[in-house]
């Protein structure tokens, strides 16, 4: 692959996470701001407006053109809007039952349940200095965010459902975008519906019965709508930035460079609502964390740092295609390199230029078979 392409690659992979960092980031600060300053307590109605607002824009998007039609099964969409919503709805009620320390202990197991998921489902491997990376990570943010841990059984389960629920949904986001050649905003487009009518259904009883307050009582002014506002808008970012980030990369890997976002939340929260809380420890934690971040980028981009075993989603023997055995090996990066996927069409690759139909069940081989014609394989 040319060093251009190498280079676009890259701004494009720093893009999307300073995309969805920014997004994340500023909905957490703007979403604090709307519930402790004026009050509206009402998190899984607001999180329905905001996939009503992302579901609006998938709409007009798509009577515009730049959304081109594209197909997911019912039953996958069920799943999904189930792992999604069991996430919002558990999260909030884990927030609720347990302190704050086991909270934040619970978010934190989301990195191993994820990388369970992708050694069970996909057969990934990872290397010793991905796995001993994670651990800084898991150890750097535990040190500035864990303080007072209490457990109780309901919450306990709750936190359980929570960060299964939320890994399960953050690997689907892969897997869906892989399995069906999906776009960022085409899985939005399917999605983003679904989630915003069950949440702005059931929100209301579910914040009536977290806060014993109904939302249509709630004493509605300028400032507040204004902020609401504000945060539906950003809520569109964040949960294309999310799609695009899991899409581009993995569940784990969105979920251990994530946790920048934690560190810049506490760091913003220092400078514009005061520095109680920030001590050594804390500034310590995220140093280590930072530090556990760089190491996993730089040892799961080496060779053998993380790595599919199988290209398989459906346990099928390999089998030969066109004269060519068929790999039980992920695609070589240079492979991967050499190949630069043509977003306006799913269902076709660029190489030097040419465009070549992708099988529907296995693209790779088609990319392979032509690089094997062109040469391009060793």
């Amino acid at each position: 692959m040319s060093s251009t392409k190498a280079d676009r690659k890259a701004a494009d992979d720093a893009a999307s996470w300073l995309f969805n960092v920014v997004t994340s980031v500023g909905i957490i600060l703007v979403n604090k701001a709307l519930m402790a300053t004026y009050g509206f307590s009402f998190a899984t109605t607001l999180t329905g407006l905001h996939f009503a607002t992302t579901t609006l824009l998938t709409v007009v998007l798509r009577w515009l053109g730049y959304i081109q039609p594209s197909h997911l099964p019912l039953p996958d969409l069920m799943k999904f809007v189930l792992f999604a919503n069991c996430s919002i709805v558990g999260m909030n009620v884990s927030l609720m039952w347990n302190s704050v320390g086991f909270y934040q202990i619970a978010k934190l197991s989301m990195i191993p349940v994820s990388c369970f998921l992708e050694v069970v489902l996909d057969n990934v491997r990872y290397s010793r200095d991905t796995k001993l990376s994670i651990l800084v990570v898991l150890l750097g943010v535990a040190v500035c965010t864990v303080t007072d841990v209490s457990v109780n059984t309901k919450g306990f389960i709750a936190a359980v459902i929570a960060v299964w629920s939320t890994s399960l949904q953050q690997y689907y986001v892969h897997f869906l975008q892989r399995r069906y050649s999906l776009g960022s905003f085409n899985l939005l487009g399917h999605t983003a519906p679904a989630q915003a009518a069950s949440l702005l259904l059931v929100g209301p009883f579910m914040d009536y019965w977290l806060t014993n307050n109904r939302v249509d009582s709630y004493a509605y002014s300028i400032t507040p709508i204004l902020f609401i506002v504000l945060s539906c808008s950003i809520a569109v970012g964040t949960n294309l930035s999310q799609f695009i980030c899991i899409g581009r990369f993995t569940a784990v890997s969105f979920q251990v460079l994530g946790h920048m976002k934690t560190i810049l939340v506490l760091i913003l929260g220092f400078i514009l609502f005061g520095k109680e809380g920030l001590n050594l420890h804390v500034v310590i934690g995220m140093i280590i964390a930072v530090a556990g971040m760089i190491w996993y980028g730089n040892a799961s981009s080496k060779p053998g740092g993380k790595e599919r075993r199988s290209l398989s989603m459906n346990g099928n023997k390999p089998q030969k295609h066109d004269g060519l055995p068929e790999s039980t090996e992920v695609v070589d990066d240079k492979v991967k390199d050499a190949v630069e996927w043509d977003a306006n069409s799913p269902k076709l690759a660029a190489y030097d230029g040419a465009h070549i139909p992708l099988s529907p069940k296995r693209p790779e081989l088609s990319v392979m078979q032509l690089l094997y014609k062109l040469g391009a394989t060793d």
